[in-house]
């Protein structure tokens, strides 16, 4: 069945995936261990810098 009222709209914007990706990749490069913690301070960091 095929939804004909409106296109569905994207789950993320282009500036949140970017951020994300960006995150995940800091927190790949930081190691297993400190992971975590570099994904959130790369997400906060690379949210202030995109705006």
């Amino acid at each position: 069945m095929v939804n004909s009222q409106s296109p569905q709209q994207p789950l993320l914007g282009l500036r949140t995936a970017i951020i994300l990706l960006l995150g995940a990749l800091t927190a790949l490069g930081a190691g297993i261990l400190t992971g975590g913690a570099a994904f959130a301070a790369a997400v906060l960091f690379f949210h202030t810098v995109i705006a």
